[in-house]
Parts: C-alpha cells; sequence; structure tokens
C-alpha cells in the first residue's frame, strides 16, 4: 500500500520517544514492501524532499506567523508567551505538509494513496485536513494524551484537537491496554481503538554487541567501581518521569546498599530541583547526573554498563526505554500505578519474570522494588534474560509493522 504519513518529528531532528518510534517504523514498512511518504517538520537546515532507507521524507519550509498568529487565536493559546512560537510553527507546518500531499503528490503527481496515519495532536491538523480533502481513510495513532501528561491539565486547544481527530479518525491506534482503556473511559469509541505496541530494533540493542572495554570505561568516567551496582534512569526530567520520588527513595536504598550509585540520564525543566534534592538528602556520592540529551549508541552504552534500569513514571502510555533496556537484558523496576504501558511489557512475577512493579507514587514503594532486586543480584540478572526472551517473542520491529500494517488493511 502506499501511506501518507504525517510525523512532527523524524531523523535528523529527534526530540523524544515519538521521533525514536518513527525512526525504525517507517523505514521498516518500505522493507515490507509498502511505500512511505512521510511530512515532517523542518527545522529551516534540511532538504525539502529526499529519500532516505526507501522513506520519502517531505520537509516544507516554514514561515514566520509568530507576530501574525496570536491576533487569531484566543486567550488560552495567548498566554502561552513564548511557547506560542512552538504552536505557530506546528500550525504551519501542519497546513502546509497537508497542501502538499493533496496538490503535489495526489493532484500533480499522481499518487494513488491508501491511507493516512498521522500521530499525536502533533500532526492531526494535516490529517484531518488530508482526509477531509480527500476522503481517504485515516488512522490517529495516540501515543500519549495532553490530560496524561500534564496530570489532569494542560491545553483545553491540544485536548480538543486530540478528541477532534479521534472523531474524525476511522481507527484509533494507541500504545498500550492501559491507554486504550483510559481513551475508552474518557469517551473515545471503543469500538475505533486498537493497540499496536511498539518495538525494539533486537540487532542494535544486542548485549553481545556490547564492548567490554568501552563499559567499564564508562564506568569509571562515574566513578562506580566493579563491586559497585550502577543503577540506571534515562529520561526527561519532567515531573510524570517520577525523578522526584526516585530521589526521595535513594536515601534508603543507600541505607541498607551503600554501594548502589545511580545515574541519572537526561534533561528537562526539574534539572535544578534534582540538583537541589541530591545536595539536600546528602548522597552526592551515590548519584551522578548528565542533564543532555545524548545519541542512540551512547544511550545503549549506558544500559549495557548499568546493573538495574529504573523507570518510576508516574503516567507512561508505553514506555520503550524499558524495551530498550530488557533488550539488552537489564532487570527493571517500573511505575506500574495508573495508565502505565509498562504493565503490557513488564512480568511482576512467576517463572518469566523480567522486573518489578511498584506505585511510583510512593518513594518507599520505588525503594522496596530496587532493594529486592539489589538484595538478590543472581535473580535480577535472571529477570534481565528472560527480558531479552520476552522482547524477542513479543516486541521485534518485524512484528510491531506488521501488527500495524494489518490495522491499516481493515481500515482500508
Amino acid at each position: 500500500m502506499r501511506i501518507g504519513y504525517f510525523v512532527w518529528e523524524y531523523p535528523p531532528r529527534i526530540v523524544g520517544g515519538l521521533g525514536t518510534y518513527a525512526q525504525y517504523v517507517a523505514p521498516k514498512m518500505v522493507e515490507l514492501g509498502h511505500e512511505v511518504s512521510l511530512f515532517t517538520l523542518n527545522p529551516g537546515n534540511l532538504p525539502t524532499r529526499e529519500v532516505v532507507n526507501g522513506v520519502e521524507i517531505h520537509r516544507p519550509l516554514l514561515v514566520n506567523t509568530s507576530d501574525i498568529f496570536p491576533l487569531f487565536v484566543g486567550d488560552e493559546l495567548k498566554i502561552w508567551g513564548k511557547h506560542l512560537d512552538f504552536f505557530s510553527d506546528l500550525f504551519v507546518y501542519n497546513i502546509l505538509s497537508a497542501a502538499k500531499f493533496v496538490g503535489e503528490l495526489i493532484a500533480k503527481e499522481k499518487y494513488k494513496f491508501d491511507v493516512i496515519c498521522a500521530h499525536d495532536w502533533l500532526s492531526s491538523i494535516a490529517g484531518m485536513a488530508a482526509k477531509r480533502q480527500t476522503n481517504l481513510p485515516l488512522v490517529f495513532h495516540v501515543h500519549s494524551t495532553e490530560r496524561g501528561r500534564t496530570m489532569d491539565g494542560g491545553s483545553e486547544v491540544i485536548t480538543r484537537l486530540e478528541n477532534t481527530a479521534g472523531e474524525m479518525a476511522d481507527k484509533v491506534i494507541t500504545v498500550s491496554y492501559p491507554m486504550a482503556e483510559d481513551l475508552a473511559r474518557h469517551g473515545w469509541d471503543a469500538n475505533k481503538i486498537s493497540v499496536a505496541w511498539n518495538g525494539v530494533d533486537t540487532d542494535l540493542y544486542d548485549p553481545k554487541q556490547q564492548g567490554k572495554g568501552k563499559i567499564s570505561e564508562l564506568r569509571e568516567r562515574y566513578g562506580i567501581n566493579k563491586d559497585e551496582t550502577m543503577i540506571l534512569f534515562v529520561g526527561r526530567l519532567t515531573a510524570v518521569k517520577g525523578i522526584i520520588n526516585l530521589l526521595k527513595a535513594m536515601p534508603d536504598v543507600i541505607k541498607k546498599h551503600p554501594g548502589a550509585k545511580l545515574v541519572v540520564l537526561g534533561f528537562g525543566e526539574l534539572e535544578h530541583n534534582v540538583g537541589d534534592m541530591i545536595r539536600q538528602f546528602g548522597i552526592e556520592r551515590n548519584v551522578i547526573t548528565r542533564f543532555e540529551f545524548v545519541s542512540e549508541e551512547e544511550r545503549i552504552l549506558h544500559y549495557g554498563a548499568c546493573d538495574i534500569a529504573i523507570f518510576p513514571s508516574l503516567y507512561e502510555p508505553f514506555g520503550i526505554v524499558s524495551l530498550e533496556a530488557m533488550a539488552l537484558g537489564k532487570p527493571l523496576v517500573v511505575g506500574a500505578s495508573g495508565i502505565s504501558g509498562f504493565r503490557d511489557q513488564v512480568v511482576p512475577s512467576g517463572p518469566e519474570q523480567t522486573g518489578i512493579h511498584v506505585d511510583a507514587n510512593k518513594p518507599l514503594d520505588i525503594a522496596w522494588g530496587l532493594i529486592s532486586l539489589l538484595d538478590y543480584p543472581d535473580k535480577a540478572k535472571e529477570m534481565g534474560v528472560h527480558g531479552r526472551k520476552r522482547v524477542f517473542k513479543h516486541f521485534t520491529m518485524q512484528k510491531i509493522v506488521e501488527e500495524t500494517i494489518k490495522l491499516y488493511e481493515e481500515v482500508i
């Protein structure tokens, strides 16, 4: 089939998990024999049209409407301040992408598309406009919601965009069963909603590809000795990722296991809070911070170097980081309360256990989860082995894309 693919972030410009998802899914669709015309945001220095890994990528050049856009929006958007420029750029990206899709590819170049897919509210305007103009079936991929990301707050405009796209779409695909339940609970048509998990490249995320020398060098750089345990947190430093409660848990962990070292890898608005809390709790010797977005290669090296990975999210529609850690054979402690895609991935008990589920709202529960693995390192390693097997069984990129294509075919 020929797929019109609207996703606001795509390599070489990746901001978060959505870009990482699209980076693997779109080329895999091409590999399986489909044609993908992908529309993404242009920061101003990238080609407006090129083919990379078989994916035809379109990046319309934006025009600056930052002085004009505020004249047309309501008071809720005006209070965004400088962030309104971001919304303005997104709006222009969406309109230009839909116009190019309809006017250039379909009308002028005679492309025959089978389906349109749009990812999250960030590309929903383009998806809806393209559907209205062409009457092609629209699949709306929901990777998260504004309500969830902001802990029941956020922008009413974005929430209305999400809801409208959900109503207009012929199919809604979301990333986990907890997310599907949440959408239905908030009034979305349950008959439209299907689940397609995210996946991971098992060739890239392979323990056998890890050089012991590089791993030792990384641990030494962080001051972690061979007889000490490296605990790894990867993620944005924002409230929903649970970093605050993780730091609150660390004094209890360190009291029981003085050799436990936590590496915090990521950046975000809570950087200063994280630094202040580390000093306040007097845990500078046991918590190492690196406030930056590192390359995928560097992130994989960190997974390889750690003994335990922890993701105590308060809201996590899917959480691809846990798959990455599992693929590299690492035991996990994950937040599993509320809306948590980790529950779909991490097995918390039984013969195929891959990690520990905790209530990420409670620092004591997070501490219990970490101590449970630190107390029994051999059992923790066994969980890591089970984790990689589980990834191969359920979460390979091949399997994920095949499931997604089946859902597209149902709509067509």
